[in-house]
């Protein structure tokens, strides 16, 4: 599948059902392949570089298509339905160029340099966040992570953990507190960072259950030195307290929800595909024809439908302006996490053991859904965050 060639290169990528599905297809074809082995799933990237899904966020200022919230996701259903470890790839790559668009803060060059890359080939970014004792940066804390002042700007150090894409990428945005003279509280914000930087070191701690191929390994940085600009600050509040953007949940939270809806409709479709070819000797006909796989089918596609109609009806309301919607957004991509997981497992629990064994795509997709439940804000954090809301205007003082 090709785009239109946007005016400075950037292909429009093609949305159409029948463009996307073919994507699916050809990313499907590979996925099993870089599960077993946890490689980078290198063709698969490829697969969505050329369809122009990479870079189907980047502004239109720079020559990109500058796609929504909406479509976004639908690009990440249509990957995550044919390697989820792709479309994390991916997801994460087109937040970075979406976060550009929306507020300029990248140093040009670097910046760039991205888009020049992303013009030849795969080029993956992601914001490199969490560190092994630190955990979740959206459970509170500070990095130790530092990015220190000198005379011609910055020298960074520490070890973060799950940056996903690897060794692969070309860009990391990494979390950081800035180690600066005289300056307190200490500032917070992210160092923009060229991945082929000398400094950068790879621990590889992946081996994981789902998303295999995702390469969420721990990245070490050891004196990478890096100019003035590459710091961005995250402002403090009106309070002087600092609030980290990971905490708070808006419309470019669910790009990660949206692919594991793909992932659900990859389960669906191992399921009728199986239970259309599985004609047991004592039924004599395909378990298809029975009324209790015809009724397991129907409740996946019912939590497929929960999982579509939450995420895209979130995002209309979004994009009509409604905020009431805002302070939901968190218990919506927990309830689509709910149902995807709910999608795969009835689809599993239906078939038993061929469902678990890993000459089945099921098993693959149920451990790989099982990851949507790690993306913030986890379940319990946001029930709480609705709770607290829900009560704090209605209940007695």
């Amino acid at each position: 599948m090709t785009g239109v060639v946007a005016a400075k290169g950037f292909p429009t990528p093609d949305l159409s059902e029948g463009a996307l599905a073919r994507v699916t297809a050809e990313v499907a074809a590979t996925a099993e392949e870089y599960d077993r082995s946890g490689a980078i799933p290198l063709r698969g990237l490829e697969v969505a570089h050329r369809a122009g899904l990479l870079t189907a966020s980047v502004a239109r200022r720079h020559g990109g298509p500058g796609l929504g919230h909406r479509d976004v996701a639908r690009v990440l259903t249509a990957l995550g339905e044919g390697d989820p470890s792709v479309a994390l790839i991916a997801a994460n790559t087109l937040a970075a160029h979406a976060s550009e668009a929306a507020r300029p803060h990248w140093p040009e060059g670097l910046y760039a340099d991205v888009l020049e890359r992303s013009a030849r080939g795969p080029a993956p970014v992601n914001a490199v966040r969490a560190e092994p004792e630190l955990g979740a940066p959206a459970r509170g804390g500070l990095p130790a992570t530092t990015l220190r002042r000198t005379a011609s700007g910055w020298v960074l150090n520490g070890r973060k953990a799950y940056a996903t894409g690897g060794s692969a990428l070309v860009c990391h945005v990494v979390w950081v507190v800035a180690e600066e003279p005289g300056v307190e509280p200490p500032r917070v914000g992210h160092a923009l960072v060229a991945a082929d930087l000398p400094g950068i070191g790879w621990v590889e701690t992946w081996d994981h259950l789902g998303l295999r191929a995702s390469n969420t390994h721990d990245v070490v940085y050891r004196d990478v030195e890096l100019p003035q600009e590459a710091f961005v600050e995250i402002p403090r509040g009106a309070d002087g307290r600092y609030r980290d953007p990971a905490a708070t949940t808006g419309p470019g939270g669910f790009a990660h929800s949206a692919l594991y809806v793909g992932v659900a409709r990859a389960a669906r479709t191992a399921f009728v595909d199986f239970a259309r070819t599985r004609a047991p000797a004592g039924l004599g006909r395909p378990i298809a024809t029975t009324e209790r796989i015809q009724v397991v089918a129907g409740e996946v596609d019912a939590q497929i439908a929960v999982a579509e109609t939450l995420l895209h009806g979130a995002l209309l309301r979004v994009e009509a302006g409604d905020e009431s919607v805002l302070p939901q957004l968190p218990v919506v991509k927990a309830s689509i996490a709910r149902a995807v997981v709910a999608a795969v497992q009835t689809a599993v629990a239906a078939l038993g053991n061929p469902a678990l064994s890993r000459r089945n795509p099921l098993e693959r997709h149920l451990r790989d859904v099982l990851c949507v439940r790690v993306h913030p804000p986890q379940e319990d954090a946001a029930l709480l965050a609705a709770g607290r809301r829900v009560l704090g205007h209605g209940a007695p003082g």
